[in-house]
């Protein structure tokens, strides 16, 4: 079900959580078993939940920096004007692992993140919040001033 609310395969998901586990030696996912009725499931190990915080921890520090134009001009760096996009939050779909977040920037165009449940709740993201949307090569962020 995860991997469905993702957009990622069941089999992609589980031969990731595999290459994991082989890195780590040790798993970060602990699979139940479900009889006739179901009750089958996953959760996350010990590990799995240590991961996922510190993921969540350094995630955010790395939005604050990102957001924070003193620092970078502090190491003699700016961020590209054209990665920066200043709109207004139209939809928040939160979900239990991500939150889905459409912005509708100045230039006719609707701009939408996948960011953490935990991030789109440290940063209050709501509809009609002004926020920029921060483009990396990777992925899209969002970030809102404190």
């Amino acid at each position: 079900m995860a991997a469905e609310k993702l957009g990622m395969s069941y089999r992609y998901v589980w031969n990731y959580l595999a290459r994991v586990k082989n890195a780590l030696g040790e798993p970060i996912v602990e699979t139940f078993k479900g009889g006739r009725t179901g009750g089958g499931g996953a959760k996350l190990t010990l590990l799995g939940e240590h991961l996922l915080k510190e993921y969540s921890r350094i995630e955010n520090y790395v939005v604050e920096v990102l957001g924070d134009e003193e620092y970078w001009e502090a190491v003699g760096l700016k961020i590209s004007a054209r990665n920066r996009l200043k709109g207004v939050v139209k939809s928040v779909e939160r979900g239990d692992v991500v939150t889905k977040v459409k912005v509708e920037i100045t230039v006719p165009a609707t701009i939408t993140a996948l960011i953490s449940t935990e991030a789109a709740d440290d940063l209050s993201i709501q509809v009609n919040d002004e926020v920029e949307v921060v483009i990396k090569a990777t992925e899209v962020m969002i970030a809102k001033e404190k």
